[in-house]
């Protein structure tokens, strides 16, 4: 039986974080220098300003990685989500989608964003599965691939 579970990051997930996105990066895009500057330093840029990073777990191997970024009171982005490439397709995409949308009602968030591109279908079904729907992109964008935004309303 496959156990999976979500750990919050530690220390010693640093390289695995790392290793994990810029994989899927370089599989679908290019690594920008706004991914250069959060996963060299997660800690930094996403932990010490209120944001959490969450390894996916298979038994005790972790194959995949999500963060919640926060933006402001109550409204986190949910972004680098990647696994590694022999687990997708298994449904841990599902998995995490409860585990985190329950994350983020616990902790009373408002809101949750997420940019994406439209060429990634899978992600995008996945994201109106669990109740996403697709908002205005603003004008100054930090990922040049990024070419729809979506939300989740939490709580009113």
């Amino acid at each position: 039986m496959t156990k999976i579970s979500f750990k919050k990051f530690s220390k010693i997930d640093i390289e695995k974080f790392k290793s994990l996105n810029l994989e899927w990066l370089k599989s679908y895009f290019k690594v920008e220098p706004i991914d250069k500057l959060i996963l060299n330093n997660p800690e930094r840029e996403i932990i010490k300003k209120e944001g959490f990073i969450f390894m996916i777990q298979k038994n005790s191997e972790t194959i995949g990685t999500f963060a919640f970024i926060k933006k402001s009171e109550k409204i986190y982005e949910f972004s680098k989500m990647a696994i590694t490439p022999k687990e997708r397709g298994n449904g841990y995409g599902n998995m995490a989608m409860k585990f985190l949308i329950q994350f983020a009602k616990n902790k009373k968030w408002s809101k949750l964003v997420l940019y994406s591109n439209t060429k990634l279908k899978n992600s995008i079904h996945l994201y109106k599965k669990y109740g996403f729907k697709e908002i205005p992109l603003e004008k100054n964008l930090i990922y040049s691939r990024g070419n729809i935004k979506m939300e989740l309303i939490l709580f009113n």
